[in-house]
């Protein structure tokens, strides 16, 4: 197995020298797409933009917003027990780079993350030197781990990248999307998200969130049956992705529907009963505004579902299709510490079903309302503690006069 495992990173070391070239056309022709940074895009290809300070460097590797959000409180707790070290997170994606340059404490340093090429990786390796990587997504790459472990751990390094890392080398803190932390606001973010609340404070309001395409038609539809019931009720959609939200404004402001659009900041009139947000890394913010959130991902086969967590800690009501994927663990942990704290449904007849009973039942609203909260914070207890714990054994105490990654 190690051997067949070694021969077939050969073969992709040899591929990813080949295509390098391309990936650098690649990267220009994202960029001229609006997809990579218009003057830091020369990360992606290893070349940092900022300076290296003197002392002991933690490398966290993230990738979209998400994993950057998670690592957030992490990254805090491990600055707070040593101030004197220097922390660089690195991220993939340009909307996840947009909302955390605004978000991050000052000290830490913020690099869109290298493509997975020898040349890349070893130029941005050679630079920045960490004493240690932590990896905040699922995503190994091989370029990345290989060149990391040849100065130190290759051992682990190898078995780690083939998959046949030892048991006792292997454990487990707690799951990180559990983890809410203070993702630091600014003034205006928050004044708006008040204004928003004060304009809803008369209506019923449930929120779908991180809607995918295919499922706002299953929305839409319970809105109109909502409606009929509920005439003082607003319905708040987050699109997963900014773009489709414009576009499924676009869609009712045609079909005559009273739409307000969060980007545009215009303020809700008597007839409004639909708000889309076309915005990114307010969801958790959001959340605090209703006191039922539908997670999307979830109502249409292939996908795979969306982070309960956030919606949780706010007290909301959780609802959720049955298509959950990878986070069916979330779902069944949540259910498991407490069975009313998220509640599955198979459609839209369902949905509807189950809205409109939670609207004209209070007290099963607050009950569910309060399992989902209880259920959040028995799981999410002590997880940046143990994860600290982890690190201070295996990297911390360690001495930092090294600069070989671990």
């Amino acid at each position: 197995m190690m051997k067949n495992g070694l021969a077939a990173y050969k073969i992709y070391r040899a591929l990813s020298y080949g295509v390098s070239p391309l990936i650098r056309l690649h990267l220009r022709w994202r960029r001229f797409r609006g997809l990579e940074h218009l003057q830091r895009w020369p990360e992606r290809l290893g070349h940092p933009s900022q300076p290296r300070q003197p002392g002991p460097l933690v490398w966290f590797h993230a990738v979209s917003l998400g994993e950057g959000m998670i690592a957030i409180p992490v990254i805090k707790h491990c600055i707070q027990k040593m101030p004197h070290l220097n922390i660089l997170l690195t991220i993939t994606t340009l909307s996840a780079f947009e909302v955390l340059r605004k978000r991050l404490p000052s000290e830490i340093i913020l690099q869109f993350s290298p493509v997975d090429t020898p040349a890349s990786i070893s130029y941005f390796l050679h630079y920045w030197k960490p004493n240690a990587i932590v990896l905040m997504e699922s995503e190994l790459w091989p370029n990345l781990i290989m060149d990391a472990s040849k100065n130190g751990s290759t051992e682990q390094g190898v078995r780690f990248q083939l998959l046949q890392a030892p048991p006792y080398i292997i454990n487990f803190s707690g799951d990180l999307k559990y983890v809410i932390g203070d993702i630091g606001v600014d003034e205006s973010s928050r004044k708006s998200i008040d204004n928003l609340r004060l304009q809803l404070s008369h209506k019923q309001v449930w929120m779908a969130s991180s809607i995918h395409r295919g499922e706002e038609e299953i929305i839409l539809g319970v809105h109109t049956v909502l409606m009929h019931l509920q005439p003082n009720i607003v319905t708040i959609i987050v699109p997963r992705h900014p773009q489709h939200g414009r576009e499924i404004a676009k869609k009712l402001e045609r079909e005559g529907h009273n739409v307000v659009l969060r980007s545009q900041h215009e303020r809700f009139t008597p007839e409004t009963n639909i708000y889309v947000v076309d915005t990114l890394g307010e969801l958790r913010q959001l959340y605090t505004l209703t006191p039922i959130a539908v997670i999307g991902g979830s109502f249409v086969p292939g996908l795979s579902g969306h982070n309960i967590s956030e919606a949780a800690a706010a007290g909301c009501a959780i609802l959720t299709g049955r298509h959950v994927g990878h986070f069916s663990h979330m779902v069944l942990e949540m259910q498991q510490s407490n069975p009313l704290s998220v509640l599955q449904v198979s459609g839209r007849v369902e949905l509807e079903n189950s809205l409109i009973e939670l609207f004209t039942n209070t007290t099963l609203l607050e009950t569910r309302r309060r399992a989902a909260k209880e259920a959040f914070c028995m799981l999410s207890s002590d997880i940046v503690a143990n994860i600290w714990s982890l690190l201070n054994f295996h990297i911390f105490s360690r001495s930092f006069t090294e600069t070989k990654p671990h």
